[in-house]
């Protein structure tokens, strides 16, 4: 075929597809402006429209130009070849990587001829790209299933979840953002991938989720059932897109990456449901790390018998729960379940005859019947002026989150002695340690004496699953030197170990439960603390006045079956 005039203006590959007869000039050139006005491929075009078949054009290409032709469809890409490039230049160019060799990243593209799209590509990803021929039909499926699986491949986890993507939403997500030129925050991969980390960890059961940026790596990990597990390992180069996508989410400043900042996130999951997450940033080294608690009002526990008191605790917990006036604390570490146990105490005794009002920081689960107070230090909104609020309140029961400081501990041992009922939390490791504490803070001892009814140490250990659980055989000597006593063993000990539960319960625990002391404030403990007695002097008194310390009560779950001897361990001892 003779070249004429109007097919000179034609180049590349649309040139070729002419001289060789595939196609008539004029409908060349008509394609040509076509694709542009569309700004798609020419012949991504030519296909989509029948105009010229996938195949006779891959051909013609591969004997035109010498570039070897493959059949894509019998190559396994991998994912994190194909996160090199950035899905917009992928979908503008209709490139896709395919693998890369040393600093050479090879290319599967329909129109070898596309050097923009060659040359566009090597700028952003700084390695030469070389191109290898595909038929453009198959290149179209390749490379939508490769952008879903580098997507997929963020977590490393199953997709299930993702169909309940559609009913998440985040609630008052109104905040002004803050412009963040490193991050792109509306992401959808990023996005789909941290609302899938949500959802992971209500359904696992979690209680924490954890977002680490290292030096070589960056790991998401939940807290189930007080152990941390790694669950995905997105990668690196995402660190501060998941930062600004969760900042972003909890009303946070984007922009600042240099102090920590504390948030709050609602998700509502359906008409009915929602849940909150409370969120703290720090940075790090390499980046800011992320911990997200996740505050679930449904899950929890508020009857008395589901958090395992023994029944002689229960009856020394109702009975000074159910005094007119006083201090009730719970002591523990953070994440023990005081806030469970102080609001079960509430939750028996929220009647209409009685006036409740509680000052938390922040506020985790939502009580009708209960007047609660969300503290925020950022508008003034203290424990202490909140506690001052609530005695002009007319209050009969006052509960407040946390004892942190000395002004805030003195209003509420005042409160506690001027006829009005004050629970409360401290972080201390056990009952008699919570009494010097206190001492410790400023508060003198005569008023401690006279303000407090009863403490509550706790900590929660991990449930053996009932199916998978199996006998532990240890001998006496063990037994003894773990805590059990000659008349125990005499009367016969079973404990248990976890079993190898598979996929359904690859730890062997299910659940968690609670262990406890309980100890109330008798008339020789009171003597002791106004003589200024250490917490060793006070432990001795409350052992010899039969009340069981946190090593004792797990000893006795175990002994029940309900948890493993090595569980006990972990919880209570240094």
């Amino acid at each position: 075929m003779a070249v004429t005039t109007s097919t000179v203006h034609l180049s590349g590959l649309a040139r070729k597809l002419v001289l060789d007869g595939l196609i008539e000039q004029e409908a060349a050139q008509q394609a040509h402006q076509d694709a542009l006005k569309e700004k798609i491929p020419l012949v991504t075009y030519l296909v989509t429209k029948d105009i010229v078949p996938g195949d006779k054009i891959a051909l013609a290409a591969s004997q035109e130009f010498g570039i070897p032709l493959i059949d894509i469809m019998s190559i396994e890409i991998d994912p994190d070849v194909t996160k090199l490039v950035k899905e917009e230049l992928v979908q503008k160019h209709h490139a896709l990587p395919l693998f890369k060799r040393g600093k050479r990243l090879y290319l599967a593209v329909s129109d070898p001829t596309n050097l923009m799209a060659l040359d566009e590509i090597k700028f952003a990803v700084g390695m030469n790209t070389e191109a290898i021929l595909v038929e453009e039909g198959k290149l179209a499926k390749a490379i939508e299933k490769a952008l879903e699986d580098a997507e997929d491949s963020l977590g490393d986890m199953d997709d299930d979840d993702f169909d309940d993507l559609d009913g998440l939403e985040v609630v008052d997500d109104s905040a002004d953002k803050a412009e963040d030129d490193d991050s792109d925050i509306d992401d959808a991969p990023v996005v789909r991938f941290v609302n899938k980390c949500l959802l992971d960890a209500i359904k696992k059961g979690g209680s924490d989720l954890h977002f680490e940026p290292y030096e070589k790596f960056y790991r998401v990990r939940f807290r189930i059932d007080g152990v941390l597990e790694e669950v995905a390992k997105p990668p690196l180069s995402l660190t501060r897109k998941i930062a600004a996508r969760i900042k972003v989410m909890s009303r946070m400043d984007v922009s600042e990456r240099r102090v920590p900042q504390d948030g709050r996130i609602k998700l509502k999951l359906s008409k009915s449901k929602s849940i909150d997450f409370r969120v703290s940033t720090c940075p790090t080294l390499f980046g800011e790390k992320i911990v997200m608690r996740i505050l679930d009002s449904d899950a929890a526990a508020l009857q008395i018998d589901q958090l395992g008191y023994e029944d002689h605790q229960k009856e020394v917990f109702l009975t000074n729960l159910h005094k007119p006036y006083g201090m009730f604390l719970v002591t523990g570490p953070t994440g023990s379940g005081k806030t469970v146990s102080l609001y079960t105490g509430i939750n028996i005794l929220n009647q209409v005859d009685i006036n409740i009002s509680t000052a938390e920081d922040p506020v985790e689960i939502n009580l009708p019947g209960v007047n609660q107070v969300q503290i925020d230090e950022r508008t003034g909104m203290t424990f202490d002026k909140a506690l001052k609020a609530f005695l002009r309140q007319d209050p009969d029961i006052i509960l407040v989150g946390e004892i942190r400081d000395i002004t805030t501990a003195n209003i509420a041992v005042k409160a506690a002695q001027t006829g009005h009922m004050v629970m409360s939390t401290l972080h201390t490791n056990d009952a008699p340690q919570t009494l010097t504490r206190l001492q410790d803070m400023g508060i003198q001892a005569f008023a401690i004496a006279t303000s407090i009814n009863l403490i509550t140490a706790q900590r929660l250990l991990r449930r053996l699953h009932p199916d998978y659980k199996k006998p532990a055989e240890l001998p006496k000597e063990v037994l003894l030197d773990e805590g059990y006593t000659e008349e125990e063993i005499k009367e016969g000990i079973t404990l248990y170990e976890p079993g190898d539960g598979g996929e359904d319960c690859p730890s062997g625990y299910k659940g968690r439960a609670g262990i406890y002391q309980v100890m109330s404030i008798t008339d020789e403990m009171k003597r002791l603390i106004i003589e200024g007695a250490n917490s060793v002097q006070l432990a001795d008194q409350a052992t010899k006045e039969g009340i069981w310390d946190i090593r004792k009560s797990g000893l006795a779950k175990a002994k029940q079956g309900i948890t493993s001897l090595t569980e006990v361990n972990r919880v209570t001892l240094d």
